[in-house]
């Protein structure tokens, strides 16, 4: 359940690793970086933008499988590679025109704090560092990278009374007309 006047949250800023993967980072023997993302959450960054808001991404590392399931996903902001977040953050709002109090940031670990402070709707993650926790006004049940994202979605469209009309676009029931 989230914190009394968290539901109008227009733009969803996800961090990547701990956030949208389980923090795990993988490398074959060629030094190719793999990552791992949930389906789950997949669909629900879909279902959010299928409402007309905005997805964003803000991580530290530079990653080509990252790029890719941003491209996969449809999420055009995404800053890579940001050794401090904030600037990247305050750029983001200020090219949305989005103000922070419409802002909700997930985020697992320290360079993730300064946002979820300043953001509307600051999450942390169920395995995220427990200082994160401690600054966040919502933390999930689920880990990073195994539906967490799914859980902020969902909770904010069930504040807003949407989810219940976004699961029923998915019924094959066919409409009584006898």
């Amino acid at each position: 359940m989230l914190p009394d006047g968290k539901a109008r949250i227009r733009l969803l800023c996800l961090d990547v690793d701990g956030v949208m993967t389980d923090g795990r980072l993988q490398l074959d023997g060629e030094g190719r970086e793999m990552k791992t993302f949930h389906i789950h959450d997949g669909l629900a960054i879909r279902l959010w933008q299928s409402t007309g808001r905005t997805v964003a991404v803000i991580t530290g590392r530079a990653s080509k499988p990252v790029r890719n399931r941003c491209r996969e996903l449809g999420i055009t902001l995404l800053a890579d590679g940001q050794g401090k977040k904030l600037p990247a953050w305050r750029e983001l709002l200020e090219r949305t025109g989005i103000p922070a109090e419409e802002a909700a940031m997930v985020g697992d670990d320290l360079p993730d704090m300064p946002l979820i402070i300043d953001a509307g709707l600051g999450v942390a993650v169920a395995n995220a560092a427990p200082e994160v926790k401690e600054a966040a006004d919502f933390v999930t049940t689920s880990r990073g990278g195994e539906g967490a994202i799914r859980e902020v979605v969902e909770a904010i469209l069930k504040s807003n009374g949407e989810w219940d009309q976004l699961v029923r676009s998915y019924s094959h029931e066919e409409e009584n007309t006898t």
